[in-house]
C-alpha cells in the first residue's frame, strides 16, 4: 500500500485528489495539509510514502518546503502545479530540487479524467523513485565530451542529416537530459527528444536547456528541419514524428489518442524514426516508469539503429530501460555520465 499525504491550499484540489487517489486499491490517502507548517508535522505522524504538493502556498511557498524537505528528509514528491508560464519555470526548479514529477491542477489543460490518470501513475511511479537528497545547478558542462581529430585541427564534424539522434525519458528524465545534453558538443547531427511533460512546461524546458547547451535547443514545431547542431523537444500534448523529404529530416507535430497514456509518446517518434532513418540513426532511452519506447527502439534496432538504454543504478525508475532491456531493443547499457559519450562516439564522421 503506497501511502500519500496531500499538500493544497485549496480544499477542492485536496478533496479531488484524495477521492481520485483513493478509489485505487494500492493507494491510501493517509492525510491533507494546507499549507507546509501543517505538512511537516503529518509528515512526522504519518510517515506517508509519496507527497503531492502544490508551489503556490500561504505562509512558506512549494519551492522553500520542497527544499527543506529534499535536504533533511529525502522523499518522493509529485508536484501539482497550475499551468501558466510562471509555474512551468517554477515546476522545472522544482524537478531539479528532486521532485519526481510534475502535474497539472484540474482544468489547466487536462479533463478531471485525464488528471486522474496522471496522478495516479505519477504516484506510482514516486513509490518506486530512487529519490537523494541535494540539487544540482544547471550549467555549461566544464568537461564538455572532445571530438577526437587524431591530431589533424582541420578535422570537422561533416554537417550532415543521414545521422540523427532521438532520446525517450519520463520520470526523472529532466534531470538526466540536464546532465547529457549541456557536454554534447556544438557540431552534433540532429537531436530530436520525447520527454513526458505537460504543455508549457516543455517550452520553459527547452528554453532553459537553450541557455546551457552548445547546442541549440527548442520546442519542435511542425516541419522544422531537423538540422545538425540543434536539439528539438516535443511540445506537451502532441505526438512528434520524424519524416524523411530527400536528404533531410523533419518533424510532423500531430494530435491523435495517447499512446501508453502519453502524448507525447516516445513510441510514436521511435517507431518513425525507424522508418525515416534507420540504420542512420542513434536511439537513447533513459528512465521513466513503464514501457513506452520499448517497442519503438526495438524496431529502431531491428532497422539497424545503435540503441542505448540507461543502467538500473542511474534511473530514477528504472522502468521504460528495463523493459527495452527486456525485449531485445538496447544494444548498450551504461550508466548516465557516459551516455552523452556514447551518443557522440557513434555519430561522429571526420571530414578526410
Amino acid at each position: 500500500m503506497i501511502k500519500v499525504l496531500v499538500i493544497d491550499d485549496s480544499a477542492l484540489v485536496r478533496k479531488l485528489l484524495t477521492k481520485e487517489l483513493g478509489k485505487q486499491k494500492d493507494i491510501e490517502v493517509v492525510g491533507a495539509a494546507i499549507n507546509p507548517y501543517v505538512a511537516r508535522k503529518k509528515i512526522a505522524e504519518l510517515k506517508p510514502d509519496v507527497l503531492t504538493l502544490d508551489l503556490e502556498m500561504p505562509r512558506m511557498d512549494g519551492l522553500s518546503f520542497l527544499s527543506k524537505v529534499m535536504k533533511h528528509h529525502p522523499m518522493p514528491v509529485v508536484v501539482v502545479s497550475s499551468l501558466t508560464p510562471k509555474n512551468s519555470e517554477n515546476a522545472l526548479t522544482a524537478l531539479r530540487l528532486g521532485a519526481v514529477d510534475v502535474i497539472c491542477k484540474p482544468g489547466s489543460a487536462y479533463s478531471t479524467k485525464e488528471i486522474s490518470q496522471k496522478i495516479i501513475k505519477a504516484v506510482r511511479a514516486a513509490s518506486k523513485a530512487n529519490v537523494k537528497s541535494g540539487s544540482r545547478k544547471l550549467q555549461k558542462s566544464k568537461e564538455p565530451v572532445q571530438i577526437n581529430n587524431n591530431g589533424n585541427e582541420k578535422a570537422r564534424l561533416k554537417q550532415t542529416t543521414k545521422k540523427l539522434i532521438a532520446v525517450g525519458a519520463s520520470t526523472g528524465g529532466t534531470k538526466a537530459l540536464e546532465e547529457i545534453l549541456p557536454s554534447l558538443p556544438p557540431r552534433l547531427p540532429g537531436m530530436v527528444i520525447v520527454q513526458h511533460m505537460p504543455p508549457v512546461f516543455t517550452k520553459s524546458f527547452a528554453e532553459r536547456l537553450d541557455t546551457v547547451c552548445r547546442v541549440n535547443v527548442k520546442e519542435a514545431e511542425d516541419g522544422d528541419w531537423i538540422q545538425p547542431g540543434q536539439i528539438l523537444i516535443a511540445p506537451g500534448n502532441y505526438h512528434m514524428l520524424v519524416q524523411k523529404k530527400g536528404a533531410k529530416y523533419y518533424t510532423k507535430i500531430k494530435q491523435g489518442p495517447p499512446v501508453h497514456h502519453h502524448r507525447p509518446s516516445v513510441d510514436v517518434m521511435f517507431n518513425s524514426v525507424a522508418d525515416a532513418a534507420g540504420v542512420n540513426a542513434t536511439g537513447v532511452i533513459l528512465t521513466g516508469m513503464g514501457s513506452d519506447g520499448a517497442k519503438g527502439l526495438k524496431k529502431m534496432r531491428d532497422q539497424g539503429a545503435h540503441t542505448i538504454g540507461q543502467n538500473e543504478d542511474t534511473c530514477v525508475v528504472y522502468g521504460m530501460p528495463k523493459k527495452a532491456y527486456e525485449m531485445d531493443a538496447v544494444a548498450e547499457t551504461l550508466p548516465l555520465t557516459k551516455i552523452a559519450a556514447a551518443i557522440v562516439e557513434r555519430t561522429k564522421e571526420k571530414v578526410v
